[in-house]
């Protein structure tokens, strides 16, 4: 069974949709309650900032699953010179991006445990590792993910299961849409082939990941060779 946070729009929902057509068990989250994935049953409604929600949605999966892959794609940006910026909003992308995607391991522990099996991938970003200006919330969220990812990892190997990040760079879909053409052409100028990812790379290195037991505690690069 796989379970997908932040599956009502990007990368989160292009994931869900190629592993139902690849017949997985998959069910995805979604925060908007006005979205369209409310009329699915596959979908829950879900603030990952909730521990005690996140906790009830994988409690009531328990009973159907056997092996268990955690996609954590849930995540929030806010732009700001750090100067500048409100310590609230900044604050909500920690609670999201890092917090948030603790909460969704924490639950998901015990039964992967007891299982003796269990898949987590957590999206990390190359914002943290270039030094962008106005994304400090961003990218330090995105940089906590690998300390957390690789403590977590070496806790649980014993246990059948691995925790690894993925560092993506910018692909033709997510929040690259929500930035201004002239931003996406300065982009395309520093990646090695001139265009952004086909996210069918994401869908394959999960799928890699899935299948190497050995791989843990990794934060993999996918972002075309820019630095």
């Amino acid at each position: 069974m796989i379970l997908i946070t932040g599956a009502s729009r990007g990368i989160g929902k292009f994931l869900f949709d190629k592993f139902t057509e690849k017949g997985e068990t998959v069910y995805g989250t979604y925060f908007s309650e006005n979205s369209e994935c409310s009329k699915n049953k596959k979908y829950f409604h879900l603030d990952v900032k909730d521990y005690a929600n996140s906790e009830a949605i994988i409690n009531k999966l328990s009973p159907e699953i056997s092996k268990f892959v955690l996609i954590n794609c849930a995540g929030n940006n806010y732009n700001s010179f750090t100067h500048k910026s409100s310590p609230e909003e900044w604050s909500k992308v920690i609670m999201t991006n890092l917090v948030g995607t603790y909460n969704m391991i924490r639950a998901a522990l015990p039964v992967m445990r007891e299982k003796l099996y269990g898949r987590i991938i957590n999206f990390s970003s190359v914002v943290a590792e270039t030094g962008i200006p106005g994304t400090s919330a961003y990218a330090a969220s995105k940089s906590g993910l690998w300390g957390m990812t690789r403590s977590m990892a070496v806790e649980n190997a014993s246990k059948g299961i691995t925790i690894n990040n993925l560092n993506l760079g910018y692909f033709d879909i997510g929040m690259i849409t929500e930035v201004s053409a002239e931003y996406q052409d300065l982009v395309r100028k520093k990646i090695p082939t001139g265009k952004f990812g086909d996210p069918e790379n994401i869908f394959n290195a999960i799928n890699f990941i899935c299948e190497s037991e050995y791989i843990n505690g990794t934060s993999l690069d996918i972002n075309g060779g820019i630095f």
